[in-house]
């Protein structure tokens, strides 16, 4: 670590000179909420809704991956398929979003692209797939969500899949299942970005060896601050950093700190859950009560919150473990991300203000924001097979 604090420069100007992007926005899941714009100002308080274009000002964002997730579900041929259609419609609906607000958004698929749209006074959007259960059933459709221009995919999310184990599952591959080692080849012919967050172990340590291309955990934990299967291991972290990859680390109550079992909360969240409307159909009334019965909860059966401080313990092991070219932000926001302190994207500006008041340069902090996931996001387009032909491009 550098024992002279960044030039004189303020913490915002610093902030403000780096590409600051996040590789894990869930926000479009609400692209179809009934009413809703990324265009308008949301509150988390009143709507739970962490990214938006004026949040994305107010703090600094440049940009960052929108992922098409996919919760898992049945493995079967017509669920792969209802899979795959859910996906190609929020695909449509992000570059939907950035046909509509040309003016103040570019949707790109490459660093020069990105750093294009930040010369031109635009918010980048990636686009990324959290859960490879679109594809799953037939690995072809990796080109056409590449094509699409889809630039960073996941194998798996909470469940285990035809492709992979997940680290909150029962083993049943023992890692990759085949058709999971032929994504990992497929991702790499066409330059596309893997990402292993939600992963097992074993999956990330066979997807190191295999991949011809550096990979990306988009939104993990340190699992030496916590013991959680979603973060990982010191010695990941340094395999990950050896073939030149990135931890981008997240802000997720439960795996930032230990969180007290309690089984009615439990129960009292899972009836919750089970009686709330798809999110793309929800009004915001029906936000508003979700929000009001699920505050209730927590007034009832409080468990304790991880904190800024907490984030910054998991950021801070993570450059000491892997060296500051190899770890990166994600908030994870929109998709359950938020602590206290760090509660939507307008918080970004205090990472850039703790990282120089611990003596990290200027050129450190734009690293973790973007510069780190960006070279890796080139590494892999770079080890594609020549002749790979780009997205289709998005036109207003």
């Amino acid at each position: 670590m550098p024992a002279t604090p960044a030039p004189a420069q303020t913490a915002r100007q610093v902030h403000e000179a780096a590409i600051v992007l996040d590789t894990h926005f869930d926000t479009p899941a609400n692209l179809g909420r009934p009413g809703w714009s990324i265009m308008d100002r949301h509150s988390r308080a009143d709507s739970g809704d962490q990214v938006d274009y004026p949040r994305m000002v107010e703090g600094g964002i440049d940009g960052g991956f929108f992922a098409i997730f996919t919760a898992q579900g049945p493995r079967t041929p017509q669920a792969d398929q209802d899979a795959r259609d859910a996906a190609l419609i929020r695909a449509v609906q992000i570059r939907e979003m950035v046909a509509r607000h040309p003016d103040v958004f570019a949707f790109v698929t490459t660093s020069a692209e990105a750093r294009a749209a930040v010369a031109a006074k635009k918010r980048f959007v990636f686009m990324s797939m959290e859960n490879g259960y679109p594809f799953e059933g037939d690995l072809s459709l990796i080109r056409t969500f590449q094509r699409l221009g889809v630039t960073m995919m996941s194998p798996v999310h909470f469940k285990d899949n035809d492709l992979a184990d997940s680290a909150t599952d029962k083993p049943e591959w023992n890692g990759l299942s085949p058709k999971g080692k032929a994504f990992v080849a497929e991702a790499n012919r066409l330059g596309i970005l893997i990402d292993c967050s939600h992963a097992s172990d074993d999956v990330l340590r066979q997807t190191i060896a295999l991949s011809k291309a550096p990979i990306i955990l988009s939104h993990s934990g340190a699992r030496a601050i916590f013991d959680h299967p979603r973060n990982v291991t010191d010695a990941d972290l340094r395999a990950l950093a050896a073939k030149g990859g990135v931890v981008q680390i997240n802000a997720f109550d439960g795996y930032m700190i230990a969180q007290p079992k309690i089984p009615e909360r439990e129960a009292a969240i899972a009836a919750l859950m089970a009686k709330l409307p798809p999110r793309a159909a929800m009004t915001e009334a029906d936000r508003k009560a979700f929000l009001a019965q699920r505050k209730a909860i927590d007034t009832r059966w409080p468990v304790p919150r991880a904190t800024f401080d907490d984030v910054m313990k998991h950021l801070l092991h993570a450059i000491s473990v892997a060296g500051i070219d190899h770890v990166g932000i994600s908030g994870d926001f929109d998709g359950g991300g938020g602590v206290e302190g760090f509660d939507d994207i307008t918080a970004f500006p205090k990472i850039s203000a703790a990282l120089l008041a611990r003596g990290f340069s200027a050129a450190d902090v734009a690293k973790v924001w973007g510069g780190n996931a960006l070279r890796v996001l080139d590494a892999a387009q770079a080890a594609a097979e020549p002749g790979v032909r780009p997205a289709i491009p998005v036109t207003s």
